[in-house]
């Protein structure tokens, strides 16, 4: 699972539309068995599949197997060129090139750094060659919200910019801005995103002033979070670089950056024009073949249900790992998302052997690409195998494998018409205590399918401390419970396949809240409600808009790609969060889309988070 799930709204739901409903088929068929269950748990989230990284072999592996269950149980190929699979390229991460360079030119001896050991590229950096006038910015934070810029009154156009890392600090605050707990000011990528939009050249990261133990070390290259093209130079260099820069300017680093922090303001200034810097920083890209397997039981009817989940994780462990010191170490992903996945292949063995009775077909379905942004599923619902108007639900199922007493969360509820007397006949006998959202946005697969108004149920059995680390294993799975749940949604599905009337896709709206699928950047700034699509296009592309939501009220919609927010050129979600921060409720802000070939602006009224 990409992300955590949202509140989550329990509703009491009545029986007063169950005449609308045919009986389930899923009565007709065996309960799930626990131990099969497990048995495909255990594989998926063994050791030797190293987490299911995108990219890796392992990766492949895994979906090898599912595709041989889909095999085995009889289900047809439903991927691209008669197979089981339909694969799409990613990216997974970039390496160094072996044109970095980085040359000072500072009295006519030119002095040049080896990458890796006096500096290092910082990887969402452009692929360029610079060479200009250095001159320093502080901590390079635009901090309106606390009154403080390093850029107030100082042009940086076409000039290379040197600034600290983290923000300015006064350790006798507890939080905010300067206290103990950094803001988002101090993310690298704001850092390059705010000197970009101010017209520099190129940011040189600098440590600055160590305490106690610390040690002027430079980063790991590829471990920053952010976009593969910030749109703007950026390299780390250590201390000792820019120690003499400092000296030519007559001042020295650890003063000037110690009265900041005492003062708490800017303390930007040129460094001699005799001093120049040029340079080039190379990038390579890695991409990566991924598949999703896809297996089709096909009902009286050319119409379908999808049942799906993902079946990537995190493999050695990234950014996103929340154990960064066992980063190198597989995270075996058994309840996220193994469980999920296992839970696919068991519905497809449990349904497969009732296929003369299906009056609609079934789209088994996993995803690859869910943990690097939803991109399995957006890739399907904009190539779909097939028809994606005869789609007439999609389950989701993602992190299910943990139940703990007996409570369970269905999203997605309000999405369809017929959703809540089907569920309640599902889960009446069930024992489990359900909490139901209405929502069908969360960072999960089914996201993606709301924005081709499909209605989507997400099945989900809550978040635990295992969450992200390597200590997510198979024998933590509650399996019993997970194919008790397995029975649960299996009913719902038969419900939706021999139903008399269809559940009509209902677009649900919601109040502002934080989160990336709103578009709103982690809860920061005021709400702008657009769900993003995570496509690799230039700009933000949506693959949602929020029903009352600012954005749906000026007028945009699911399909268009914002290419500028305001003053801002926006050329990926980094961007547009940036921007979104630095802004109120009440603005109202000019957004730019590109739509069918041609750019149409609206005026944003941005609205306050609740």
């Amino acid at each position: 699972m990409k992300s955590r799930f949202p509140a989550l709204i329990h509703l009491r739901v009545a029986l007063a539309l169950f005449s609308l409903v045919a009986p389930a088929l899923s009565a007709e068929l065996r309960p799930a068995d626990a131990k099969s269950y497990l048995d495909h748990v255990k594989f998926l989230a063994s050791d030797e599949l190293k987490g299911r990284g995108a990219g890796t072999v392992e990766l492949e592996r895994a979906a090898d197997y599912i595709g041989e269950q889909f095999r085995a149980v009889g289900l047809q190929p439903a991927g691209e060129n008669g197979l089981f699979f339909q694969p799409f390229t990613v990216t997974t991460g970039a390496r160094m090139g072996n044109k970095n360079h980085f040359t000072i030119h500072h009295s006519g001896n030119p002095q040049r750094l080896k990458p890796g050991e006096a500096y290092i590229p910082v990887n969402f950096s452009s692929d360029a060659a610079v060479e200009g006038q250095v001159v320093f910015a502080g901590y390079g934070v635009s901090a309106g919200e606390f009154e403080y810029d390093d850029y107030t009154h100082f042009d940086v156009k076409d000039k290379i910019v040197v600034v600290l890392r983290y923000e300015p600090r006064d350790l006798g605050k507890d939080q905010g801005f300067g206290g103990r707990r950094r803001t988002y000011h101090a993310h690298l990528i704001t850092k390059a995103i705010n000197a970009r939009n101010r017209g520099a050249k190129a940011v040189i990261l600098v440590n600055g002033t160590l305490s106690g133990d610390e040690q002027d070390t430079l980063l790991k290259f590829g471990g920053v979070a952010g976009p593969d093209d910030a749109g703007i130079l950026m390299v780390q260099v250590k201390n000792t670089v820019v120690n003499g820069w400092f000296e030519a300017a007559g001042k020295s680093l650890e003063a000037v950056q110690a009265e900041i922090n005492k003062q708490q303001t800017p303390q930007s200034f040129a460094f001699p024009a005799a001093l120049r810097v040029s340079l080039e920083v190379d990038i390579e890209r890695e991409q990566a073949t991924v598949r999703n397997v896809l297996g089709y039981l096909p009902g009286a009817t050319d119409e379908y249900l999808i049942v799906g989940a993902h079946h990537d994780h995190l493999g050695l462990g990234d950014q996103s790992s929340l154990a960064p010191s066992q980063i190198g170490e597989p995270h075996v992903g058994a309840d996220d998302n193994a469980s999920g996945t296992a839970g696919v292949i068991e519905l497809a063995r449990l349904f497969a052997a009732r296929r003369d009775s299906l009056e609609r077909g079934i789209l088994f379905m996993t995803f690859a690409g869910e943990e690097i942004g939803l991109l399995g599923s957006a890739h399907w619902v904009n190539q779909p195998t097939r028809p994606l108007d005869k789609a007439v639900a999609m389950l989701n199922m993602d992190m299910i494998g943990r139940i703990k007493d007996e409570k369970v969360y269905v999203g997605g509820v309000g999405t369809g018409s017929t959703f809540k007397p089907l569920l309640e006949q599902a889960t009446k006998d069930s024992g489990f205590q359900v909490d139901y959202s209405v929502s069908g946005y969360s960072a999960s697969d089914h996201t993606s399918f709301v924005g081709k108004q499909i209605p989507v149920l997400f099945f989900f059995s809550g978040l635990h401390g295992d969450y992200h680390k390597p200590s997510d294993t198979w024998d933590k799975i509650n399996a019993k419970d997970a194919a008790r749940l397995l029975d649960m949604v299996a009913q719902t599905a038969g419900g939706i396949l021999s139903a008399n009337e269809l559940p009509q896709f209902a677009k649900v709206e919601e109040p502002a809240h934080g989160g990336t699928a709103s578009g709103g950047g982690s809860g920061y700034g005021p709400y702008f409600g657009s769900v993003p699509d995570f496509a690799q296009v230039e700009g933000v592309k949506f693959a949602d808009v929020r029903p009352g939501s600012p954005a749906d009220k000026a007028g945009l919609r699911a399909g268009d790609i914002m290419i500028r927010f305001g003053d801002n050129p926006i050329k990926n979600l980094y961007d547009f969060t940036y921007a979104l921060r630095a802004r109120s409720a009440g603005d109202t802000v000019t957004v730019v889309v590109q739509r069918d070939g041609a750019e149409v602006s609206a005026a944003v009224t941005l609205e306050e988070r609740r």
